[in-house]
């Protein structure tokens, strides 16, 4: 290997791995992780319960009109109007203050946010005073929210070794689903137990209202989180003096990384929003089904995908994200119109089965997505990177995406829109992640790409999982030719 070493004389920075991490510090992953989830949750949770609870929403805030629907789903896409605003200030912060302290921020604002609904006056007692306060209530969302899951993910990936990022990251979405399942078991119930009726009568509130003391738990727990070595250290070679900075560097010096992010973010928001928050209004208003019956068909679903979400991370793993990113991909792009004519069909079971399908290839990009796209960028602007691309892309076709499909349908006809819909979010990511470099037991550390020095980590005898990254065709049989050059670090 002398040889090798010649040609790459600077070895990039060290993989860290589970086993070698002192009691203290695996502690400390522990908390981070459960800390970064918590206020996930919570912020999943308010999405979910708005998604659950639009039909009522369109009565109580919008006065029951015709279009009453359509505004309520407009309210709840008028936060996505408004994240990519969040990411640009909340990210850039982020790389330079800390990320714990944006969370500690955002966590806050969205449950004062969400609790405030559940006290906002009905469309019956100030008109559309009401609608206005809503939408208020959801640009203040929207605004954290920008920063929020970013940062969390961002935040859980720096804390985790290297070779269990995919596992440890499959928490924060577990913490996602369970937010939505949260949501969808306690609309559920409440419909069953206190009807319609009920529900009109104010029982309506009592979900946003629950988000105030969840966000307070939550509020607790990170104020006791400290940020990574991993950002410590890159903060120490920063030589940039504001988060303007930060921001104008990752547009300039990351386009190639922000279209990525931005391409996969469009495929995995709109399964996630389509499966997780329009499906109930989907299945009750296009297909007639019951509300309750369509709740406990999605509350079944979720807590399968909750279930496998954490054996499927730590898959990534062993195999690497990209073969299981891309099974996903395929799977929307093909499967997405069969699993919609399923629940066209009537019966109860092959419905099921249509749900199962989009569960599947859903919990197949969830497992992935914490562990890979804090790794799309280098460490001093990875929140920045992150935040400003995933939100761009989540405000043009993923957030709205529930507001588009409830229009197409009406001027069309068709219920098959949504399956339409997922194909050519299912190709469009596709093409994104086809472009990814592997990055499963790869380093976050460092002012490169992670994978683009996969090259260097050859030439010092490590391997690699899953595809090694070598533009320059450098390797030979898996191995460094005499005289390569590589990328040294």
């Amino acid at each position: 290997m002398t040889e090798q070493h010649a040609a790459h004389p600077t070895e990039p920075p060290p993989i860290t791995r589970e086993l070698d991490l002192s009691p203290l510090q695996r502690k400390t992953v522990k908390k981070s992780v459960l800390g970064a989830m918590a206020g996930n949750a919570i912020e999943w949770f308010d999405y979910g319960i708005y998604g659950y609870l639009a039909v009522h929403l369109s009565t109580q805030i919008f006065g029951g009109s015709e279009d009453a629907i359509l505004w309520t789903l407009f309210g709840f896409a008028v936060s996505f109007l408004i994240r990519p605003i969040g990411g640009a200030v909340l990210g850039p912060l982020g790389d330079r203050i800390g990320r714990q302290k944006v969370l500690v921020f955002t966590i806050m604002m969205i449950s004062v946010a969400t609790a405030a609904i559940g006290i906002l006056p009905t469309f019956e007692q100030v008109g559309w005073l009401a609608p206005a306060l809503l939408f208020l209530l959801r640009i203040v969302q929207g605004f954290s929210a920008g920063g929020e899951y970013a940062g969390a993910a961002v935040y859980m990936a720096e804390h985790a070794p290297d070779d269990r990022r995919g596992f440890w990251g499959s928490f924060l979405e577990f913490g996602t689903l369970l937010g939505f399942s949260l949501a969808a078991i306690l609309v559920t119930a409440l419909e069953f137990v206190v009807g319609t009726d009920g529900m009109a009568e104010g029982w309506w509130r009592l979900p946003f209202l629950l988000t105030l003391p969840l966000g307070i738990v939550a509020l607790l727990m990170r104020a006791r989180l400290h940020d990574s070595e991993t950002f410590i250290e890159a903060k120490e070679r920063d030589t940039r003096t504001s988060a303007w900075q930060t921001l104008r560097d990752v547009v300039v010096q990351q386009p190639k990384q922000l279209l990525k992010i931005m391409g996969i973010t469009i495929l995995i928001n709109t399964a996630f929003y389509l499966v997780l928050t329009y499906m109930p209004t989907f299945l009750t208003t296009s297909l007639d089904m019951d509300a309750t019956q369509s709740g406990l068909m999605l509350v079944g679903v979720q807590l399968v995908m909750m279930a496998v979400i954490i054996p499927l991370g730590a898959l990534t793993d062993r195999i690497g994200r990209r073969p299981v990113l891309l099974t996903a991909a395929i799977g929307f792009t093909l499967f997405s119109v069969p699993a919609i004519l399923l629940l066209n069909t009537g019966n109860v079971v092959l419905q099921v089965l249509g749900l199962a399908i989009f569960g599947l290839f859903l919990v197949m990009l969830l497992c992935n997505i914490s562990a890979t796209l804090p790794a799309l960028f280098p460490t001093t602007v990875r929140y920045a990177g992150f935040a400003l691309g995933y939100n761009v892309a989540t405000s043009l076709l993923g957030g709205p995406a529930g507001l588009i499909n409830e229009w197409l349908i009406g001027e069309t006809g068709s219920t098959l829109v949504p399956g339409f819909y997922m194909t050519v979010a299912g190709i469009i990511g596709l093409i994104a992640i086809w472009t990814f470099n592997e990055t499963a037991g790869r380093s976050l550390r460092g002012d490169v790409v992670p994978g683009e020095d996969d090259v260097d980590r050859i030439a010092i005898g490590e391997e690699l999982i899953g595809k090694v990254h070598d533009p320059k065709h450098e390797l030979v049989d898996g191995e460094l030719r005499q005289g390569g050059a590589g990328r040294a670090g």
